[in-house]
């Protein structure tokens, strides 16, 4: 109840709502109206270096590629083993716009020569097209060995992979542990609670290992297989902390970052941001980690290519937080070595 007798100014600075709102239904338009430019299609053409298309047809993809100016997409398989092969055949048998990399195989991670075994692995997928191998986040966080102990991510029992990579020349993709938000608790002062309530699945917080522990292992492994090309995924999970992100490209000059799935964190900061993409542009990688869609690959080009301010960031259902980002605006130099450049180094490798 308004008190009569308190200041009006007071009272006005001092109100709080109570509201039965609910939060998924809550859908505010913004009133800015700031200049808008719609980018059909990027300055120079674009390789997508991280997505995921197991669960598409190739000639569909192409037509969306067509449309937006995607010269190749990197599939990153999700499947392992034989049905691993035939995604690699059935994408390299349509067309020489898609690569693929390979995913890593734990099935058999209690057996004492699980190693050799995915050295093995490793040689068969690359003799027949694969570009690279990626670890997932279940290393460090789910992977256990034979006693039932979380495999470290920096356990030595792997480095015959990394070595066997070194000497096949293609690169380990590493994505290690999630966005900050995922290891905290899931409540009402998580930025992503809607998402994490989406994905409670996705929620690591009192995970065995603390998220800049994972980090801290994987920069291990970096630094111990320096001949070896690493491809640290979504900023190198540092998207909330670009100066942690810089020290890890400075300490590692075999590290290379693509920052799929992160324009929301890179678009929020978008000064830090554009000094990221100007100090590391050789070491940068193009990549969406969302499905082939028109709609979301203009808005990747509307961030990197222009000034716009507020706009809504490509993202999955759910979002990934309540906030709009601003475009970083690149130089064309920077711009044809994110886009494609880079990429280009990785993929003649292979």
């Amino acid at each position: 109840m308004n008190d009569p007798n308190q200041d009006k100014f007071v009272a006005m600075v001092t109100a709080k709502a109570d509201v039965d709102l609910k939060l998924s239904d809550f859908a505010p338009r913004s009133c800015l109206r700031v200049v808008e430019h719609l980018v059909e299609k990027p300055r120079f053409p674009v390789i997508d270096y991280h997505n995921h298309l197991d669960s598409l047809h190739p000639g569909e993809v192409l037509r969306i590629m067509d449309a937006c100016g995607v010269e190749r997409i990197v599939n990153i398989t999700m499947k392992t083993g034989e049905a691993a092969l035939e995604m690699i055949r059935l994408f390299h048998d349509t067309s020489d716009r898609f690569s693929t990399i390979g995913w890593m195989d734990w099935s058999d991670v209690e057996r004492p020569d699980f190693a050799q075994r995915s050295v093995e692995r490793l040689e068969r997928l690359v003799d027949q097209g694969a570009c690279g191998i990626k670890f997932w986040k279940d290393l460090g966080l789910s992977v256990r060995n034979a006693k039932g102990d979380l495999l470290r991510i920096d356990d030595e029992r792997l480095a015959p992979i990394f070595e066997k990579a070194r000497q096949l020349d293609v690169p380990v993709m590493f994505h290690t542990a999630d966005p900050d938000a995922f290891f905290e608790p899931i409540d009402r002062f998580n930025e992503r609670y809607e998402e994490l309530a989406a994905h409670p699945d996705w929620g690591f917080h009192g995970s065995y290992y603390s998220k800049r522990q994972l980090l801290e292992q994987r920069n291990r492994v970096f630094a111990r297989h320096p001949d070896t090309v690493f491809v640290a995924a979504h900023v190198g999970e540092s998207g909330e902390d670009l100066a942690f992100a810089s020290e890890t490209l400075e300490n590692h000059p075999n590290v290379i970052i693509d920052f799929s799935a992160r324009t929301p964190e890179l678009g929020r900061q978008p000064y830090s941001a554009r000094e990221f993409f100007l100090r590391f542009a050789d070491r940068i990688l193009f990549g969406t980690d969302l499905l082939p869609d028109v709609s979301m690959y203009r808005l990747y080009y509307r961030f990197l290519e222009t000034a716009d301010e507020y706009f809504e960031y490509p993202s999955h259902a759910s979002r990934q937080g309540r906030w709009n980002i601003y475009g970083i605006h690149l130089p064309d130099d920077v711009l044809r070595k994110v886009y494609r450049e880079n990429a280009l180094r990785l993929l003649r490798k292979a």
